[in-house]
């Protein structure tokens, strides 16, 4: 049920996957983590975290979990393993909208010159890339919400079965986001959002801003080609 649904739909909710206990101890580990120098900050609120599991070593045990990870093998297969952590967190001092977008790039440890490697950028020191579409279909996401998430908290909205028509352009993205249903995502505290990065998603500024504490980790199971390793 859950492999057939991340396959035909692009991304499915589990309920209740981190207990209250868990959560808690979560949340004061992201209180901590968002003291680092790295931390993304507005207006002198830190909102969000890169290179998450690194420099947080909970993130880095949760993403490892049986509970998330058994999950991920299903789909991906048994050598699938985390690559890539980020906090982030929608406050009244730092509340932004997303635009309908599929996630088109991974983080790697350094630029090489690799074919159907393109569109080079650096975030907070971490090289990123766009690689060939089929890299990304490979690729499985994993949202952990550690503070309800309502509508107007800024849930993250989903087309599905968006993912299955690989990379789209602006024309493309107009037409699903014109013509097929929108999804969104509510989630209570401990609740798990698996989805692949190719999913047509969007997010609009919270209307009622509070926390909106995310831990999103990403997972491969391949090699990359020409020398690339993964970031984390």
């Amino acid at each position: 049920m859950f492999q057939n649904q991340i396959t035909e739909s692009g991304w499915a909710l589990i309920p209740g996957l981190i207990d209250p206990a868990g959560v808690e101890a979560l949340r004061s580990a992201c209180d901590l983590a968002v003291q680092h120098p790295q931390a993304l900050s507005r207006r002198g609120s830190a909102y969000g975290l890169r290179n998450l599991m690194r420099l947080m070593p909970a993130a880095r045990e949760l993403a490892l979990s049986a509970a998330i990870l058994d999950r991920v093998k299903s789909v991906l297969g048994p050598a699938a393993k985390p690559v890539k952590g980020i906090l982030f967190d929608k406050t009244e001092a730092a509340n932004w909208a997303v635009p309908w977008h599929q996630d088109i790039a991974i983080a790697v440890q350094e630029r090489r010159v690799v074919p159907g490697y393109e569109a080079w950028s650096e975030k907070d020191g971490v090289p990123h890339v766009q690689p060939p579409a089929g890299i990304m279909e490979q690729i499985l996401a994993v949202r952990v919400h550690l503070d309800d998430c309502p509508a107007k908290n800024g849930a993250l909205k989903v087309i599905s079965g968006s993912h299955r028509e690989g990379r789209l352009n602006d024309t493309q993205t107009e037409h699903w986001r014109s013509q097929m249903p929108v999804t969104t995502c509510t989630a209570r505290a401990g609740d798990a959002l698996f989805l692949r990065p190719l999913l047509l998603h969007s997010s609009a500024a919270a209307t009622q801003p509070c926390h909106r504490r995310v831990l999103h980790f990403e997972y491969a199971a391949m090699q990359l080609p020409g020398g690339l390793e993964w970031s984390e």
